[in-house]
């Protein structure tokens, strides 16, 4: 009899072992796909940072411009009607009242113009807004390029 209940508890411990061998094992899992998945996130969001910084045009505004109070935000450049990426979105903020024709410039990463583009903007003091700067179908505003407002 006694040796049937040490085999009786001898089967309960390895089953407890087990099972909590078991579970530290999927512990173990879990907390490394948790540290694979934060590692990839953590790669792709520097990938796109290094891309977004690569990426990047310099918007220039006139002294003339900057002098009338005139700020600016974000941009996009995209394309229009599937050509080249001819079309600047830019958001103004006025620190004072303007209304004015301006025009953009582009410039490639030699420094050679390769496009221009006329807009009125127009706002009050305290005012934001986006504005659209449409470039010739062949315009083809590149990543570093550079883009001055006058």
């Amino acid at each position: 009899m006694n040796s049937f209940r040490i085999l009786i508890l001898l089967s309960a411990l390895s089953l407890f072992s087990c099972n909590r061998i078991a579970n530290k094992t999927k512990e173990g899992l879990n907390k490394g796909g948790e540290i694979v998945g934060e590692s990839a996130t953590e790669f792709f969001d520097g990938v796109s940072e290094g891309v977004d910084k690569t990426l990047e045009c310099k918007i220039i505004l006139s002294d003339s411009l900057l002098k009338k109070g005139l700020k600016t935000g974000v941009y996009t450049i995209d394309t229009q009607n599937h050509s080249n990426n001819n079309k600047l979105t830019l958001y103004f903020i006025f620190k004072t009242a303007l209304n004015a024709e301006v025009i953009a410039k582009a410039y490639n990463k030699s420094g050679l113009e390769i496009g221009r583009a006329k807009t009125t903007i127009q706002g009050q003091k305290g005012d934001a807004g986006y504005f659209e700067f449409l470039f010739d179908q062949q315009t083809d505003i590149g990543y570093r390029n550079i883009i001055t407002i006058d």
